[in-house]
C-alpha cells in the first residue's frame, strides 16, 4: 500500500514535521491561483455601484439593488458550480477540474472589461452582464472545494488547520488585490474618466493574471490522496447521489451548513463586504478613502487567518468557528454605531437631534424592490421614503388613517409629499408629478440640510485611525470563523466524496447566505428607515448556527482524512 503524506504503514498518523519543498509548493500554488480566482470575482463587488449606473436604469437606489442583485448572482449560482465540478473532482482529479475553473473565471472576467453598456446596446447589456457573472459564480463553486481538497490531502496529520489556513487567506488578499488596482487605477484619472471608461481596466488586467494562473496549475501533480485511491479502483462511480442522497452523509452535509458555513458566511461578507457598502452608501465617505481603510484592515488582520488555522489544529476547529460567530453577532450594533461616530459624526449628530418621521397611511408604503429599473412606486409614502433612502437618512413611521397622503416631519417643520400620476405606459411619472417631485426633493434636501444632515462625510472630521480599527475587528471576526472552516470541512467526509460533499455546503452558505446580505441588508434598511436595520440579518443567522454547531456538530480535528469512505 503507497504511504500518503501524513500517514504511517497501518493508517495511522505520522509524526508531525517541518514542511517540505513539495508541501510549500503545493500551497504556494494553489493559493496563488485561488487568488487571483477571487481578484476577479470581487472586482464587481468592489465596483457595483459604478457598474449599476453603467448597465442599469432607474433612479440610484433601485440601480445600486439591481447591481447588488446581479453581485449576488454569482453567489446565487456557486452551489450548482460546486456540484458540477465537485463531481468532476470526485471523477477525474482535483489537478484538473481546477484548472478548468480558472480559465471559465479568467475569460468572464475579461470580457466584463468589454462588455458595452446599457446606453450603446440597451437590454443586451445586463443580459450579457448577469450571464457572465453567473459563469463566474460557477467557476468559483468548483475552485474553493477542489484548492481546500488539495491541499488538506497533502498536509501532514496535525498540521491541516494550518496548511489550508492558507487557502482561506486568499479570499480576503483576492479583494485586497482588487482593492489596490482599483485605488491604482482610481488616483491615476480624473473621477468622471473613472467612472466612464476607467472601471474597465482592472477587468482587462485580469486577462495576465490568468496567464500565470494557468502556468501555475499546469506545474501541479495530482492529489497523492485521490491518485491512491483512483490507481486502486475506488473512485466514485456517482458521487453526487453517495453525497447527499445517502442519510449518513446527507445528515454530515446538512450539518457542515447550518452549523457551520452558514455563520461564517454572514460574519465574513458583514465584515468584508456590507462594511464597505455601509462606509460609502450610508456614510457617505469617499470611495477611495473606505477603500484604503479597509485595506489597511484587511493586511493587517490576513496574518491572523493563520494563527486561527493553527491554533485549530491544537484546541479544536469547532469553538473557534462558533465563538467568532457568537462575539460578532453580540457585537455588530456597537461596531457600527462606533463607525457611524468615527466616520460620519454629522450624521450621527442629526440622527440624535433631529429625528425625522415620516407619517403615512400603512396600506400605501411597499417594499420597494424594482430589479428592472422600470417600476415606479407612485404613492406619497413610497415617494417620501425612497428620497429619504437615497439621502440616507434614519427615519421611523407614524401610522395616519386610511387615505392621509403622506407627510415627513423634520424637527418641527413638515413636508407634505403627493400621489403622483403615472404615464400611459406606466414606466414613469407624468409631467406634473415629475415637477412635484423635483420640489419635494429641494425641499427635503434643504430640510435635512439645515437639519444637520450632511450630503457626504466631510473628510476632516472622519477619525480614520479608529474606523481603521473598527474595520479590524470586524475582519478578525471573519478570521476567527474562516481560518479554520475549510480544514473542518474537509475532515467531515471521505476522500472518495469530499470535493462533492464539503463543496455544496461551503457555497450554499457562502454563496445564498452570504453571498445575498448586501442586497437583503440594504433592503431590510430602505424599508424600515433605520440605518443599522440590516444588521439583524447577520445577527440572527450567525446565532442560529452557534446553537445548532454546538448542539449537534463534532470535533473534527483527529479524524483521519484518508479513509475512501
Amino acid at each position: 500500500m503507497a504511504i500518503i503524506p501524513g500517514m504511517a504503514a497501518g493508517g495511522k498518523a505520522a509524526p508531525s514535521s517541518g514542511i517540505t519543498k513539495e508541501e510549500r509548493k503545493v500551497i504556494f500554488a494553489s493559493s496563488l491561483g485561488t487568488v487571483f480566482e477571487w481578484y476577479d470575482f470581487y472586482l464587481y463587488g468592489s465596483l457595483a455601484a459604478i457598474i449599476g449606473k453603467q448597465f442599469f436604469l432607474g433612479d440610484p437606489t433601485t440601480s445600486f439593488i439591481f447591481a447588488l442583485l446581479t453581485f449576488a448572482a454569482g453567489f446565487l449560482v456557486r452551489p450548482f458550480g460546486a456540484l458540477v465540478f465537485g463531481r468532476l473532482g470526485d471523477m477525474i482529479g482535483r489537478k484538473y477540474t481546477f484548472l478548468v475553473t480558472i480559465l471559465i473565471m479568467g475569460g468572464s472576467t475579461f470580457i466584463v472589461g468589454l462588455l458595452p453598456g446599457y446606453a450603446a446596446i440597451g437590454i443586451a447589456a445586463p443580459i450579457i452582464l448577469v450571464l457572465l457573472r453567473i459563469l463566474q459564480g460557477l467557476a468559483l463553486g468548483g475552485e474553493y472545494g477542489g484548492a481546500a481538497t488539495y491541499v488538506a490531502e497533502h498536509a501532514p496529520q496535525g498540521r491541516r488547520g494550518a496548511f489550508t489556513a492558507w487557502i482561506q487567506t486568499t479570499a480576503t488578499l483576492g479583494l485586497f488585490l482588487s482593492l489596490l488596482v482599483i485605488l491604482g487605477v482610481r488616483s491615476s484619472m480624473d473621477p468622471a474618466d473613472f467612472d466612464t471608461w476607467g472601471w474597465r481596466i482592472p477587468f482587462l488586467v485580469s486577462v495576465l493574471l490568468l496567464g500565470i494562473s494557468v502556468w501555475i496549475r499546469m506545474s501541479m501533480s495530482e492529489s497523492p490522496a485521490f491518485a491512491r485511491m483512483k490507481a486502486e479502483g475506488k473512485t466514485s462511480k456517482a458521487p453526487l447521489s453517495e453525497a447527499f442522497l445517502t442519510w449518513k452523509n446527507g445528515r454530515i452535509a446538512l450539518l457542515a451548513l447550518v452549523g457551520l458555513v452558514m455563520g461564517q458566511a454572514v460574519v465574513w461578507y458583514t465584515g468584508q463586504f456590507y462594511a464597505l457598502f455601509f462606509l460609502t452608501q450610508t456614510l457617505k465617505i469617499e470611495a477611495a478613502s473606505a477603500n484604503i481603510m479597509l485595506a489597511v484592515a484587511l493586511a493587517i488582520g490576513t496574518p491572523f487567518f493563520i494563527l486561527f488555522g493553527t491554533l485549530s489544529d491544537r484546541l479544536g476547529r469547532k469553538w473557534i468557528i462558533l465563538g467568532g460567530c457568537l462575539v460578532a453577532a453580540l457585537t455588530y450594533f456597537p461596531i457600527f454605531k462606533a463607525i457611524t461616530h468615527y466616520g460620519n459624526p454629522a450624521l450621527e449628530s442629526a440622527l440624535n437631534s433631529a429625528p425625522v418621521v415620516v407619517v403615512a397611511d400603512p396600506a400605501s408604503c411597499h417594499f420597494q424592490f424594482n430589479p428592472t429599473g422600470t417600476i415606479k412606486f407612485p404613492s406619497s409614502c413610497d415617494i417620501a421614503t425612497g428620497q429619504l433612502t437615497a439621502a440616507s437618512v434614519s427615519y421611523t413611521h407614524q401610522d395616519a388613517p386610511a387615505g392621509t397622503v403622506a407627510s415627513v416631519k423634520v424637527g418641527e417643520r413638515v413636508y407634505p409629499s403627493f400621489n403622483a400620476t403615472l404615464t400611459a405606459d406606466g414606466l414613469n411619472f407624468d409631467a406634473a408629478s415629475k415637477a412635484k417631485e423635483a420640489a419635494l426633493k429641494k425641499d427635503l434636501g434643504a430640510a435635512i440640510k439645515a437639519a444637520g444632515y450632511p450630503a457626504k462625510a466631510d473628510p476632516d472630521q472622519i477619525n480614520k485611525p479608529m474606523l481603521v480599527l473598527m474595520l479590524f475587528v470586524l475582519v478578525l471576526y471573519v478570521t476567527m470563523v474562516y481560518g479554520p472552516i475549510a480544514a473542518m470541512l474537509v475532515e467531515m467526509f471521505p476522500t472518495r466524496i469530499r470535493y462533492t460533499s464539503m463543496s455544496l455546503p461551503y457555497h450554499i452558505g457562502n454563496g445564498w447566505f452570504g453571498g445575498l446580505l448586501p442586497t437583503i441588508s440594504f433592503a431590510l434598511v430602505a424599508s424600515n428607515g433605520d440605518i443599522y436595520y440590516g444588521l439583524w440579518y447577520p445577527i440572527v443567522i450567525a446565532l442560529a448556527t452557534v446553537v445548532i454547531g454546538a448542539l449537534f456538530v463534532r470535533e473534527t480535528k483527529d479524524n483521519n482524512i484518508y479513509a475512501a469512505d
